[in-house]
């Protein structure tokens, strides 16, 4: 694998010096190396270039697409696991990880160069062009063509997605391009015309893509299934974002998420992962290192000793707990939220947290008699949580530990970005929740939508079914200005999603940027708590609701009062030097 991965670069490299160079010297073919007039015959050398692409990819930052964690020391801010730091579910306040505070309260400014997971990358869709330009070269069956140009075309409509979902308008270029190109120079195309471009790779990656590249389940290449959940993730995305937004025929786009996550349920070999054990099958597999035949996951990334490795295990310190709103919105056992239930025993100590609830809470949050069970801190024996300023072992900003993860043998005698935890990209989960959001927004649900989608996530925890007929009605969420039944399946998309990614783009999607203007709380701060947490040196605040005291994790900092403007905030700004290169770029409103 590694000598395949530095061939591919080598290849990529040559190719793209030497499809730039038209000197009629250089014409000539050599006899001794690659060259781009010579490369293109078989389909190993599609494969081959291809896996150059999938190389580039590992960048998270750059191309935040197959997000799982970025190599070694930059593990721990560069992993999928803490992008829900921006949003509200995750309190950071480690310097390092001062970028999701800043956008989380609304405090980001106009950067000079592109930020982390911004405005950048894009060799990646110069990579891909050259390999379309190119593949049509090689002497094979069409269809065998296709797959390399489906796999090239689908990462350009996710890469362009994404950049879409963060800045609107893009730079849209479909071909490679040299120094004398005059899209170099181009303004940025209009997002709903860039989008349809994005759904025309989209549409024939699914289309073209194998349904088995006969990897066994390894983390190998794309296929047509993982494909259309792409597809369901963006045109979900685009729907709701022109329903909310403003836009051109939402519906469109929502019925084709619709309809690509229906033909993954209905045709697809996938399913949820279940030994009938609904204490531990929901995170019993985001904690092992070897992901390989799981029926639930589409796509991972894998991480060896000596090839590729990580940290990430250890910086769960540094994403500072889950928040008071998180905990708050996992259901009871008999299927109401906790403003709603009998069952609910409040937060008075936080074993009364877990107690009647959700089976995913205890599966997300650490329970304090789950410590020994989870070797927490490499089974450093103290009794969790622990708070700041207390003395020794894992600290969370919350008291709201986070082990939904969490994997002490991956670092136990381990060396320092040696770890090699995986990274889940694609899996079936996200199909069902993404298909009974679309359904729900078209306004053409049914019981049976919500049984082959919602019910099945909650059957593998022994939830009670949500019952159209029967939608409770919380009142924390009745201003969202959305019917019961959608505020019921976003509820479970958070729940279900946690610490994957989802959060901030869903907040932004749904136009609830409103969301992160509420101050970042953790556990119920009494005279109980102060006299059971010695040291402590927590800042609270009252909870307006409840009007009990809560820590208040950014009382005192810079990020204490978090703002949203509804006029700028759901885009990011374009750095100054991309401005400055090209004047023909616009900034993004309010962004001047």
């Amino acid at each position: 694998m590694k000598n395949n991965i530095i061939k591919s670069c080598l290849i990529a490299f040559t190719i793209l010096v030497v499809s730039g160079c038209n000197d009629e010297f250089l014409e000539r073919y050599p006899l001794d190396r690659i060259t781009n007039e010579t490369f293109w015959n078989t389909e190993n050398d599609l494969r081959v270039y291809n896996n150059s692409i999938y190389d580039l990819a590992r960048n998270d930052d750059n191309v935040p697409i197959l997000m799982a964690h970025h190599n070694g020391f930059d593990s721990h801010w560069a992993s999928v696991w803490f992008q829900d730091e921006f949003a509200d579910n995750m309190a950071p306040r480690h310097a390092r990880h001062t970028v999701f505070q800043q956008v989380r309260a609304g405090k980001h400014t106009v950067p000079a160069a592109p930020q982390q997971f911004g405005y950048k990358g894009w060799n990646f869709v110069r990579a891909c062009n050259v390999g379309l330009a190119n593949y049509g070269k090689a002497n094979v069956a069409q269809n065998i063509k296709d797959r390399y140009i489906a796999e090239a075309r689908l990462f350009r409509g996710w890469f362009y997605a994404e950049k879409v979902s963060k800045f609107g308008d893009v730079p849209w270029v479909e071909k490679e391009l040299n120094t004398e190109s005059e899209e170099l120079f181009a303004a940025r195309m209009p997002r709903e015309q860039a989008m349809e471009k994005i759904l025309e790779d989209l549409n024939f990656a699914a289309t073209k893509l194998p349904d088995n590249w006969g990897d066994g389940g390894a983390p190998g290449r794309l296929n047509r299934w993982a494909a259309l959940l792409v597809k369901s993730r963006v045109c979900l995305f685009e729907g709701t974002w022109r329903k909310y937004h403003g836009g051109t025929d939402p519906n469109k786009w929502l019925q084709a998420a619709a309809d690509a996550a229906k033909e993954l349920m209905d045709k697809g070999p996938y399913r949820l992962y279940s030994t009938g054990d609904p204490q531990n099958d929901y995170n019993a597999y985001h904690r092992v290192l070897n992901l390989a035949g799981n029926p639930e996951v589409l796509y991972w990334r894998k991480y060896q000793l000596g090839v590729f490795t990580n940290h990430v295990q250890s910086y769960f310190e540094y994403a500072g707990g889950a928040t008071k709103s998180l905990v708050e919105d996992y259901l009871c056992t008999d299927g109401l939220p906790i403003s709603l239930s009998p069952l609910y025993k409040g937060d008075g100590k936080i074993e009364d947290v877990f107690e009647n609830r959700d089976p995913r809470l205890r599966q997300t949050v650490l329970h304090p008699a789950d410590a020994a069970k989870y070797k927490y801190h490499l089974g450093d024996g103290r009794t969790y949580p622990r708070i700041l300023g207390m003395a020794g072992g894992y600290i969370s900003e919350t008291g709201y530990h986070i082990i939904k993860h969490y994997n002490a043998d991956d670092m136990i005698g381990k060396a320092f970005d040696t770890a090699e935890a995986p990274g889940i990209i694609l899996r079936f989960g996200e199909a069902l929740l993404n298909y009974a959001e679309a359904q729900a927004e078209l306004g053409k649900i049914t019981q049976g939508d919500l049984d082959a989608s919602i019910n099945k996530l909650r059957d593998r925890v022994k939830m009670p079914h949500l019952m159209l007929d029967k939608v409770p009605v919380d009142p924390r969420y009745t201003s969202d200005g959305v019917a019961p039944i959608i505020v019921e399946i976003r509820r479970e998309r958070r729940i279900e999603l946690f610490m994957e990614g989802f959060r901030y783009g869903d907040l932004r999607r749904w136009k609830q940027g409103k969301k992160l203007t509420i101050p970042t709380m953790g556990m119920q701060w009494d005279d109980a708590a102060k006299a059971r947490y010695p040291g402590v040196v927590a800042k609270t605040s009252v909870d307006p609701v409840s009007k009990k005291t809560y820590i208040d994790v950014y009382q005192g900092t810079d990020f204490a009062n978090p703002v949203f403007d509804e006029s700028k905030h759901y885009l990011w700004p374009i750095p100054l030097n991309s401005l400055a290169e090209n004047p023909a770029i616009k900034q993004n409103p309010g962004w001047q």
